[in-house]
């Protein structure tokens, strides 16, 4: 009897949500000398960056960019309009949620957190009843994740601020597009969101380094209003730079300047509204052969409602601590990596090694999903656990449908 080979040897495949997939074409942008700072190519570029940007968050208002990851964005912007003894409302549907609070409360905010759970959205009927029973407007922004990346959970931004306007009430909506932006729709002038902050390491394919907070003349008023912003985190220099320096406060992240260029001409090229297409389409082929493996097994998605769950990223559970048990042997054998089941159980507790994620977001294509299944089918049959059948057909079924 001869030793079963390892079949991790080759291209690995990180199905993480985030770092995501990265391009070659970005890779091979940033694979360059240092350039200069003060002139040429680098420093002409950073306008039309910074235009292509807006067009990827749906804005024709403001942009800043900021060296760090999406935690600095979250300072970034509450910073800028923010002061310490100001309330906060926080809706959190799963750990991101949470931590924009935590930071908040951090700088000194009062926050009044509405949790609802880690498998189920935001309750526009809640949300709405603690903005009402705000007769002081005591509350000055609501900080929203659109996709919770522990959860998948997509959150109805847009019904916020019909919240708020129906109530005439003057809480700025800040949204947390992390996760989300390049992969779910997000409308940020039409659904009216003040604020919005995202990294580049997800749907926008860059390496991880660079954070960005997007705001429109509603929260630059609150701005103006400040008694104080740090000099490195106020966004109104970096949002009216006329000096390159003036964009980074300082040095630029140079090589993520030159990828960024290469995956927003990507995004463009595409077309947003095919990008999301794209992901549509990819993420209903996950949770089909999700469906058809549950039929047989305890797999168990943990945003029921499609409708509910974001194109970009899959929460899932199996039981006991088989989540743990297939992400090894993947990673191990096949050398696909799936993503922990982050924020779902607390570190002590057995049930976290049921969870698991699927990232499906970025730079991802119809072959690479249906790989993604078959490695999962393997694991599972290896590993002997329980599964349904017909799961990479129901997928293929989708896919070729498209």
């Amino acid at each position: 009897m001869t030793n079963r080979p390892n079949l991790s040897h080759g291209r690995g495949y990180l199905a993480i949500p985030g770092p995501s997939v990265m391009p070659d074409a970005v890779l091979q942008a940033m694979h360059r000398a240092a350039p200069n700072i003060y002139e040429g190519e680098l420093v002409d570029m950073m306008p039309s960056v910074m235009a292509d940007l807006k067009r990827v968050a749906r804005t024709k208002h403001y942009a800043a960019i900021y060296i760090g990851n999406g935690h600095a964005a979250w300072e970034a912007a509450l910073s800028n309009v923010i002061s310490a003894g100001d309330h906060v409302l926080v809706p959190a549907t799963g750990r991101f949620g949470h931590g924009w609070g935590e930071m908040a409360a951090a700088l000194g905010a009062q926050t009044q957190v509405i949790d609802f759970g880690k498998s189920a959205p935001m309750d526009m009927d809640v949300i709405a009843q603690a903005l009402a029973e705000d007769k002081d407007h005591r509350i000055k922004a609501v900080l929203a994740v659109h996709v919770d990346t522990s959860s998948s959970v997509l959150n109805n931004i847009k019904g916020i601020r019909e919240a708020l306007d129906a109530l005439d009430h003057p809480a700025l909506l800040m949204a947390d597009c992390i996760a989300s932006l390049g992969c779910d729709r997000f409308e940020m002038d039409d659904w009216g969101v003040d604020v919005m902050v995202t990294g580049c390491q997800k749907g926008l394919m860059v390496p991880p380094g660079c954070s960005f907070v997007f705001f429109n003349d509603r929260a630059q008023a609150v701005r103006e209003a400040m008694p104080r912003v740090s000099s490195y985190w106020d966004w109104t220099p970096r949002s009216t730079a006329t000096e390159f320096w003036q964009y980074w406060c300082g040095t630029a992240p140079t090589h993520h300047i030159y990828g960024l260029r290469v995956a927003l001409d990507m995004i463009h090229d595409e077309g947003i509204e095919q990008v999301w297409a794209r992901h549509g389409v990819l993420a209903r082929a996950i949770w089909a052969a999700c469906d058809a493996w549950s039929a047989g097994g305890d797999l168990r998605l943990n945003i029921t409602d499609p409708a509910l769950r974001s194109t970009a990223v899959t929460a899932l559970r199996l039981g006991g601590a088989d989540g743990t048990r297939l992400r090894n042997w993947v990673e191990q054998e096949l050398g696909l990596t799936l993503g922990i089941g982050l924020g779902m159980a607390e570190p002590t507790d057995p049930a976290r090694d049921a969870y698991f994620r699927l990232g499906h977001m970025g730079h991802v294509n119809g072959q690479m999903i249906m790989g993604l299944l078959g490695g999962m089918q393997a694991g599972m049959s290896a590993l002997g656990i329980a599964h349904g059948r017909g799961a990479l057909d129901a997928a293929a079924e989708v896919i070729g449908g498209a």
